[in-house]
């Protein structure tokens, strides 16, 4: 008897503990499980569209110079900094965002614009140093690894699979650590990296043109008449197709922060590479007496990359109450422009 009543409060036990779930809890668990995922993605979100930290140039070149067992020497700076640069690309929180297909990548959009700006100028000194710095003259064969390394930057920037852009990136990254590998070894002659004043020149006037791109469409924020100056300087300067005496230019609202950040982007990158010019060049800016220049557009640069104590970017009419951070970035930027032209002239002077 003792042991059947027993049994029976044992087995109740379950039913006193169980709950009736009905269609309204189940509605309330969905809309918390989901309110949840939805938190974690923005959290995430935020954390993957904080801009990379600048990294400093002299230490990174020594610490990979040193894992190699090279001691430095003229060139070293400058790949050093473009493999550096490319790998932040990678490496950040969240990795490469460009080609993401799913969340919260593909709702984000000022990292990506970020990474093109990065990747525009890891392509220009990639092609630099492939056509003009790693060659004694014209006519001279270019660099093994820099034949490979250079095309693979430009790879499309957002594709997501057969193959990632992210593959291509890393196979290029490999080639310009073999590079550095080669230049920096006593022992190899045939790697070579030539800090003259002509091909610094060449690669400044491919970076004057890139920044004076981006200073005209940050300019744009504000709508602005502009008189058309396509020819000017030539009478018989000809175009394809005639376009009026004035023009009238303006940025759409919703690209607005996609050029601040490509702007961004590229400044943090430029900022970089001029840093490791100001080492690996530093011998011949100071025979043209033109090291405060690029002193000054590397100052120009970083002030650039001050942080934005905003979350949105303010479009305000200049003069305004309302701040405009594509002005204040067009500021930075055409500063810095016209100073890589002054240093453009010292480098052409004999």
């Amino acid at each position: 008897m003792f042991w059947t009543n027993f049994k029976q409060k044992l087995l109740s036990i379950p039913s006193k503990f169980r709950f009736s779930v009905g269609a309204n809890t189940r509605s309330r668990l969905l809309l918390t499980a989901f309110g949840i995922v939805i938190i974690a993605v923005l959290v995430i979100g935020f954390y993957w569209s904080r801009e990379p930290a600048p990294f400093p140039v002299a230490d990174t070149t020594n610490q990979r110079l040193a894992r190699i067992g090279n001691e430095y020497v003229v060139g070293s700076a400058t790949t050093a900094a473009l493999i550096s640069a490319a790998e932040t690309l990678l490496d950040k929180p969240g990795g490469y965002l460009s080609n993401d297909m799913l969340p919260p990548g593909i709702y984000l959009d000022n990292i990506p614009n970020w990474e093109f700006g990065v990747l525009v100028q890891i392509r220009d000194l990639s092609r630099s140093m492939r056509e003009s710095f790693s060659r004694s003259q014209s006519q001279s064969t270019e660099d093994a690894d820099l034949i490979i390394s250079e095309p693979r930057f430009h790879f499309d920037n957002d594709s997501w699979l057969f193959p990632p852009s992210e593959s291509e990136y890393r196979e290029a990254i490999g080639y310009l650590n073999s590079y550095l590998s080669r230049i920096s070894d006593p022992q190899n002659v045939d790697a070579q990296f030539y800090a003259r004043a002509d091909n610094l020149a060449s690669w400044l006037l491919n970076v004057e043109s890139r920044l004076g791109s981006l200073s005209q469409r940050l300019s744009a924020s504000v709508r602005q008449q502009r008189v058309n100056t396509d020819t000017a300087g030539e009478r018989g300067a000809l175009q394809s197709i005639p376009t009026r005496a004035e023009v009238q230019v303006k940025t759409p609202w919703l690209q607005i922060d996609d050029v601040f950040y490509e702007a961004r982007g590229a400044t943090w990158a430029l900022m970089h590479f001029l840093q490791a010019i100001e080492i690996d060049f530093e011998q011949v800016l100071a025979d043209k007496n033109a090291g405060a220049s690029l002193s000054q557009i590397i100052r120009e640069l970083e002030a650039s990359q001050r942080s934005v104590f905003f979350p949105i970017i303010l479009n305000g009419s200049g003069f305004g109450i309302v701040a405009n951070h594509s002005l204040s970035m067009a500021n930075y930027i055409s500063r810095a422009n016209a100073a890589i032209i002054d240093l453009r002239s010292l480098l052409a002077q004999g």
